[in-house]
């Protein structure tokens, strides 16, 4: 896999009228949605400040890497003439799905809410706006502050509102979710104060285990608040709502295109057996709690002191162990058995006589079977060249899902 881009910069001014196309440039970041090298390339090279709006085309084997081309905004008049040509690729003019950060004007836009909220706390931006990353899920921002980064998410309308989830969760365990600064519900926008560390990709299988415990005690606390979690807005995962999505999701004939035959008939009969089996899951006595939908190591923060939990947009209200298996996968495989152990004995802490090794047996398909409810849902609100990004992502889970259910729910835990 490539490990860097060959990047075209489409320009346009404030209003979205085409002013040409940049020379190709390479930056040595693969990922597609990470724009701060792009920026600073742009701006190293050319002169050109810019804020990066979206992609229009890329030429890949895979899904970073590549011949990569942006639409970019040009936010100042540069100091001399840039070198422009003629556009190559088609722009589409406008999109009902297309996020606001992905119009000319939206991302300042975002950074003139930051900056009022940011001076109503008496912390105001000392230098500039960086932007780090977009594309369809989010737009994210850093700011500087005298009294250090000040990061600025938004996400779509169908993600949830971080501020509020994050309030709520914040409220039972403080140290768990990073410091809200500012929110604005109606945007999806959130001003988080910056949480000291690193991303714990590589975690050691100590704080694997941490992460783990401190999720389940999460989740046994918030188990009787349900209706508080709905209320502010997070998906309903729990049994028979999921069960209709999945239901829904199969019959849809562009999904059941993408299957063969036979795998079309163990998916059927997998759905069909899904009311069995989540009546199973509620015998084992797991409560339907807080289900943070993202769950994985790198959407951890480690300072050697405390771990803090991020990115809560795609949370919702289910059964707890369709977390399991996504953070399972980021697991090496030689702690894996171990960790899951620690996972069992969580639950059998947090709820005496109940049986999780069984209920994480039977929520393996289910969970795997949810992802790919939720990247049909992601396909079905963005725009057509930001679809890309998770094309293959349907088809992906719901195979998934079926090596579960064959290998009776272990996924090789």
């Amino acid at each position: 896999m490539e490990e860097e881009r060959r990047v075209s910069l489409v320009l346009c001014d404030g209003a979205g009228g085409l002013l040409g196309m940049l020379p190709t440039f390479t930056v040595h970041d693969p990922w597609w949605q990470e724009v701060k090298p792009v920026i600073e390339g742009a701006r190293e090279r050319f002169g050109a400040d810019v804020i990066v709006l979206r992609i229009l085309d890329v030429t890949s084997d895979g899904d970073r890497g590549g011949d990569v081309t942006y639409l970019a905004e040009l936010t100042a008049e540069p100091a001399g003439e840039l070198p422009l040509t003629e556009v190559e690729v088609e722009v589409e003019p406008d999109d009902p799905f297309r996020a606001s950060w992905a119009r000319p004007g939206g991302v300042r836009a975002t950074i003139a809410w930051a900056d009022e909220a940011l001076a109503a706390i008496g912390r105001p931006r000392v230098g500039r706006a960086a932007q780090i990353k977009t594309w369809n899920l989010s737009s994210v921002l850093q700011l500087p502050t005298a009294d250090g980064l000040v990061w600025c998410k938004t996400v779509p309308p169908f993600l949830v509102d971080e501020g509020s989830i994050i309030a709520l969760v914040g409220a039972e365990e403080p140290t768990l979710v990073p410091p809200v600064l500012g929110s604005d519900a109606a945007t999806r926008t959130v001003l988080l104060d910056d949480v000291a560390g690193e991303d714990q990709w590589n975690a050691p299988e100590e704080l694997l285990g941490a992460m783990v415990e401190g999720l389940v005690r999460l989740q046994s606390r918030l188990a009787d608040r349900v209706d508080d979690l709905l209320a502010a807005g997070l998906a309903d995962w729990r049994r028979r709502p999921l069960v209709r999505l999945v239901e829904a999701l199969v019959e849809r004939a562009d999904v059941r295109a993408q299957l063969r035959g036979e795998e079309l008939r163990a998916l059927d009969a997998l759905v069909a057996s899904l009311p069995v089996r989540a009546a199973s899951l509620d015998a084992c006595g797991i409560p339907e709690t807080l289900v943070h939908g993202d769950f994985h190591p790198g959407n951890w923060r480690w300072d050697e002191r405390s771990l803090v939990l991020l990115d809560w947009g795609d949370t919702g209200v289910g059964h707890p162990m369709l977390d399991m298996s996504s953070f399972q996968q980021y697991v090496p495989d030689e702690a894996r058995a171990r960790i899951r152990a620690r996972w069992i004995d969580a639950w059998r802490g947090e709820r005496p006589g109940s049986d999780p090794a069984r209920a994480e047996v039977l929520a393996a398909p289910v969970s795997a079977l949810r992802r790919a409810v939720i990247y049909q849902g992601f396909l079905d609100r963005i725009e057509a060249s930001e679809r890309r990004y998770h094309e293959t992502d349907v088809r992906s889970w719901l195979l998934a899902a079926l090596d579960e259910a064959a290998a009776g729910g272990r996924g090789g835990s």
